[in-house]
């Protein structure tokens, strides 16, 4: 069992490095393009099935309340948490809609749609981005394997290049933790801690 957890680790260790060498100059630039969307006082919304819904929920609430600075909060909205949106959408509609229809309700121009899966091939993450690709929001993709549609139609995509969901959802919450920081400390950050504000 010690070994296994010791393979396990590694695994892990060389997917994350092998992302993060690739991916540098892509984080850097989607942690602009946040930082300047919630400059502007534009919003955020999340969405992901499964593991990536609870991704979603987990980074919208390091952008709500806080990461590691005590600052006004920012933004960010998770379309995973309201169960009588979701279950009326998958009743009425079809579950392939339940992300589309929050975006059209919620989302306006300027805004960006953060979309998160693991396969590249959610139904439902394909068709959020889309509708907020026509509706003239910024999409971003965290995607895993090849990719898939969720990554050929996002704006900006970060995809973890491995067929492992464990290993994909190990780097896609590492690299939504170093964008919330990158965008805290560009926004409240003055070097000494004092706070820019936006």
């Amino acid at each position: 069992m010690q070994q296994k957890i010791l393979h396990l680790v590694q695994e892990s260790l060389k997917v994350k490095e092998r992302f993060f060498r690739e991916n540098l100059d892509a984080i850097l630039e989607i942690a602009h393009l946040i930082t300047s969307t919630l400059r502007r006082r534009d919003k955020i919304l999340l969405f992901g099935n499964g593991g990536s819904a609870a991704d979603a929920q987990h980074i919208a609430a390091e952008f709500v309340n806080r990461y590691l600075l005590d600052r006004a909060p920012l933004p960010a909205i998770a379309l995973t948490t309201d169960t009588s949106i979701l279950t009326s959408i998958s009743n009425d509609v079809d579950f392939s809609l339940v992300f589309a229809r929050q975006i059209e309700a919620l989302g306006r121009k300027g805004d960006i749609a953060w979309g998160i899966s693991t396969s590249g091939r959610s139904p439902n993450v394909i068709e959020g981005l889309r509708k907020a690709k026509e509706m003239g929001l910024v999409t971003i993709a965290f995607t895993g394997q090849d990719g898939g549609e969720v990554l050929r139609i996002a704006d900006y995509g970060l995809n973890v290049g491995s067929n492992s969901t464990p290993r994909i959802q190990e780097v896609h919450i590492t690299v939504g933790h170093i964008l919330c920081e990158l965008v805290e400390d560009e926004l409240f950050s003055s070097g000494g801690g004092g706070e820019k504000g936006i």
